[in-house]
């Protein structure tokens, strides 16, 4: 009978034990990296948009999980009593976190919390786009990326940038831009590395195919101009599109100042032809000074419809639209791979070669359309330069 009942307190202890173990406060041990065995292994630091793997006790039911004080998203799923999966956030503020959550993790769950001591290091910059890869003397610039921060040294074009303002979470630097000399790449130094860009800036010659000057294959449609007023900071002539509010699915490209249309040119070199699609960008300057919503501008290759890219800047998510003005000429810049099927929303195409024939040789066709089932919400006058397809990777 004592046997019995010793035996049922230590069935009571270890229930109890167990539910001690299960609904206590969490507790991390360690962080390995998220990989298929035997990739799985220790990591001692970790990084933005890195995914992990957080082994301790009692880490089920977590309701935030936060990284230098910086939230994740977190998922249910991936979490059990004894590990979570989760992603690093993709942008944490480096140079404002606070000295108590520097390299920490933050665990919460329903029945407590605990804070673990890790390092977690800022990584090498990347640079996404350039507001205008041909801006003037003393334009306003900014280039855009990921961990902008910590910058020891940024160069445009060879030439030192010194005077600069960086985004707080290292997203973008802005910049006012000094005279150049040449063209060339775009470089920013931080403490975590380098970043460059592929494509020179400052470069009017590199995969130009019609520029309206010195390279001019322009051969009909909208209006060509070289004034100032409407459009300043031009470098020399560009070519207009404009409309006004265009009826439900108007197509007239061919009605006045609703296309742009050049002779034959090569957009890539037949020898290029089997690289990767999104090895390489179309790319034009704009300037659109006024509200601009609802019309949208397109580009095909010889007036052939099988691959088409449109540009709708004033395209939101969740079909939202919100007026849209460039406050002076930037970049546009659209992969290679965002030429589609289907209006441009179907499928890319599978080689450069599908794409651009196997010469890569034909006119530039950069039309405008109210693709909508309802009247476009405004006309649109913009000014468009420098066409070209560049290597972006």
């Amino acid at each position: 009978m004592l046997f019995a009942a010793l035996a049922a307190v230590f069935a009571c202890m270890q229930s109890a034990c167990k539910k001690e173990v299960t609904e206590g406060a969490p507790v991390i041990k360690s962080v390995r990296n998220y990989a298929a065995w035997p990739a799985d292994t220790l990591v001692h630091s970790i990084t933005t948009g890195q995914w992990i793997v957080l082994v301790g006790h009692n880490l089920k039911d977590a309701v935030q999980v936060s990284f230098n004080g910086v939230p994740a998203a977190i998922n249910s799923v991936m979490f059990s009593d004894t590990s979570a999966a989760v992603m690093v956030p993709a942008v944490i503020p480096f140079p404002s976190v606070s000295a108590e959550d520097l390299n920490t993790i933050r665990y919460v769950t329903r029945h407590g919390a605990t804070t673990f001591t890790f390092g977690i290091v800022a990584p090498p910059p990347t640079i996404t786009g350039i507001s205008n890869e041909n801006a003037n003397e003393g334009d306003s610039v900014y280039i855009y990326g990921g961990n902008l921060f910590f910058i020891e040294a940024i160069t445009f074009a060879g030439t030192p940038v010194t005077e600069y303002a960086t985004a707080g979470d290292g997203t973008s630097v802005g910049f006012v831009l000094p005279a150049l000399s040449q063209s060339g790449p775009v470089v920013v130094t931080t403490k975590s590395g380098t970043a460059s860009t592929v494509f020179n800036v400052n470069d009017a010659t590199t995969g130009v195919l019609c520029n309206f000057d010195d390279i001019n294959t322009f051969s009909w449609g909208t209006n060509i101009e070289s004034g100032s007023v409407n459009f300043p900071g031009n470098r020399g002539s560009y070519a207009v599109l404009s409309n006004e509010v265009l009826p439900p699915g108007d197509g007239n490209w061919w009605n006045p100042q609703r296309s742009i249309n050049t002779n034959d040119v090569q957009w890539l070199p037949a020898d290029s032809l089997g690289l990767p699609v999104d090895d390489y960008a179309f790319k034009f300057e704009i300037n659109v000074p006024g509200p601009w919503s609802g019309t949208s501008i397109y580009v095909v290759k010889g007036y052939g419809f099988d691959y088409m890219a449109r540009y709708e800047p004033w395209q939101g998510a969740n079909g939202a639209v919100a007026p849209f003005t460039t406050k002076g000429w930037r970049t546009v810049s659209i992969p290679l791979s965002m030429f589609r099927t289907n209006d441009g929303k179907g499928t890319a195409a599978a080689s450069l070669a599908i794409l651009l024939g196997s010469s890569g040789n034909g006119a530039v066709n950069i039309h405008t359309k109210n693709f909508s089932a309802a009247p476009s919400a405004s006309g649109l006058h913009a000014a468009i330069d420098n066409i070209r397809v560049v290597k972006i990777k």
